[in-house]
């Protein structure tokens, strides 16, 4: 036996002993390539000309849109099928049902791309008036990650809402990948969400975020800590903030736990937060103290 040989057995044996045991998927699964195809086609029907067919205009518009509507069904309801194939209880015997499930949920999320191409107008609107490097809504659009990021939530989260496993979160982890801001797909995000830079942005599974709400890069809403069952497993609990309405963090800003940050409440730089503020709050680092330690002063 070579080495190769050697390997492929120590690789393919049971060790279930010093390994968790992962078996082997025997039917096909979810491909991050094919919703990354998905992503593209719904992002061209959202944004038409900006993603897609570059040449699309008034007179194509409905013609490129249906186009764009109708392969995405047909690509999302093969992965939600395969999703469901992929849960541990699922049966053979259930792939019948399943695909009429998949198409079923697959039709309804498609009713939702109005919702979604609305509140993502309202997010192009929110980046441009907060940065004044934007010259359009076109550059936002076409150049600025946080609306890849955004996007690729607002398609996850209404998946999410439809209790289709394991999807959301590939897309999700798609746009991370990408631009580097990781947002869960549970996340509850309202109009008018802007992004500024961006990179290492981090949104747990329960924050809730409300209207008008701008965030800089590295901001962290997170949990500061879990509560285990008696199994000692973490149970999902709320354990993200709560940011209401006209809020701004700043860069590298981390909000840690069940904490509410009051309405018009701006957080600066650096600052990191565990307890609840009120509305129109000030949330500042305390200014450097100069010290002229010279001639022994100080010792």
């Amino acid at each position: 036996m070579n080495n190769i040989q050697k390997t492929v057995q120590a690789l393919t044996e049971n060790h279930s002993d010093r390994y968790p045991h992962i078996p082997v998927r025997e039917r096909r699964l979810p491909s991050p390539q094919s919703l990354s195809e998905t992503i593209d086609c719904l992002r061209s029907a959202i944004f038409p000309g900006y993603y897609g067919n570059p040449l699309v205009n008034r007179d194509s518009l409905v013609y490129h849109t249906g186009i764009s509507v109708e392969k995405s069904f047909h690509l999302l309801s093969q992965q939600i099928y395969d999703a469901m194939q992929f849960q541990p209880d699922a049966k053979e015997s259930d792939a019948p049902k399943l695909r009429e499930r998949a198409n079923r949920l697959t039709y309804q999320f498609i009713d939702t791309l109005p919702k979604i191409k609305r509140l993502m107008s309202f997010d192009v609107k929110a980046i441009f008036n907060n940065d004044p490097a934007a010259r359009s809504y076109g550059e936002v659009i076409f150049c600025y990650p946080s609306i890849k990021a955004i996007s690729n939530y607002r398609i996850a989260h209404e998946l999410y809402i439809l209790d289709i496993p394991l999807i959301p979160r590939i897309i999700t982890e798609l746009a991370h990948t990408e631009t580097g801001i990781d947002i869960h797909p549970g996340a509850q995000i309202g109009e008018y969400f802007g992004i500024d830079h961006g990179t290492g942005i981090v949104i747990g599974q329960t924050t809730i975020i409300g209207n008008c709400v701008t965030l800089y890069q590295g901001v962290t809403l997170g949990s500061r800590n879990f509560t285990y069952d008696r199994e000692g497993h973490p149970q999902d609990l709320p354990r993200h903030p709560i940011i209401e309405d006209n809020v701004t963090i700043y860069s590298n800003s981390s909000i840690l736990g069940r904490i509410t940050i009051g309405e018009g409440t701006v957080v600066g730089g650096n600052i990191w937060l565990t307890h609840s503020v009120p509305p129109n709050s000030r949330i500042l680092q305390t200014k450097a103290v100069r010290l002229d330690l010279t001639d022994g002063a100080g010792i």
